[in-house]
């Protein structure tokens, strides 16, 4: 097992992951952050949520990109909004010291509010399909000249009817970028994308016993369907 030090990352990233109290790469960034900080491939990895895949793409998403570009460098697709925020947040704490701006887009927050993150000029977009769309049509939201394009949970999205989104949103990128793609198994309609809109790519799959974290303990408790919001809280 390798170090962060070992990755190539830079001192700041270091910084903000000693911060956040990461010692060890787990073993999807340990594959992953050396490819996309040195090669030119694009990247189809297998990886379930919990991997730490976040980081794995965000870090040297973060590396990579320029402050102040003045347009959308970087977007983040997801199923859920949920995920968006999460992985908006993962990402704002990972950039340390860096002045980026990453938002998260997503149906059910305000569109006045994201028309004025948009328009103060945003680096990292991390959104959901049909909010993503949304911008798009209403012009709001431009992707042609982006360097990085992630779908995260691609499984989940194609379970969910995201896929001809997906592809609508994948047609308003340009041509020459960064592509990768997460899921965590691969039927055909995910490996068919990444035939289709990929370039060259590499294929990172992480072995099933290194899925879970072993420190993550996980259970269940069966409750009536009235009960479940006051049980979880």
């Amino acid at each position: 097992m390798k170090k962060f030090n070992e990755l190539g990352l830079s001192e700041n990233a270091l910084k903000a992951l000693k911060k956040k109290g990461f010692e060890e790469p787990t073993p999807i960034q340990e594959a992953t952050i050396p490819v996309l900080l040195e090669g030119l491939v694009d990247i189809v990895g297998r990886a379930q949520t919990g991997t730490g895949k976040t980081a794995a793409f965000g870090l040297p998403i973060i590396e990579k990109i320029k402050e102040k570009a003045g347009f959308v460098q970087g977007i983040i697709i997801t199923p859920t909004r949920e995920l968006a925020i999460q992985v908006s947040e993962e990402l704002n704490t990972l950039k340390g010291h860096k002045k980026l701006s990453i938002i998260p887009i997503y149906g059910g927050q305000s569109i006045e509010l994201q028309l004025r993150r948009l328009k103060d000029g945003v680096d990292i977009v991390v959104g959901t399909p049909g909010r993503v769309i949304d911008h798009l049509n209403r012009k709001t939201l431009q992707l042609n000249n982006i360097s990085y394009l992630v779908l995260d949970e691609a499984d989940e999205m194609l379970n969910m009817g995201f896929i001809d989104d997906i592809e609508s949103i994948l047609k308003k990128t340009n041509q020459v970028k960064r592509m990768l793609l997460f899921s965590a198994t691969m039927p055909r309609e995910i490996l068919a994308i990444a035939k289709k809109y990929m370039g060259k790519y590499e294929l990172i799959s992480i072995k099933k016993d290194q899925l879970i974290p072993t420190l993550t303990d996980q259970i269940y408790f069966e409750v009536l369907e009235h009960d479940k919001f006051e049980a979880l809280c």
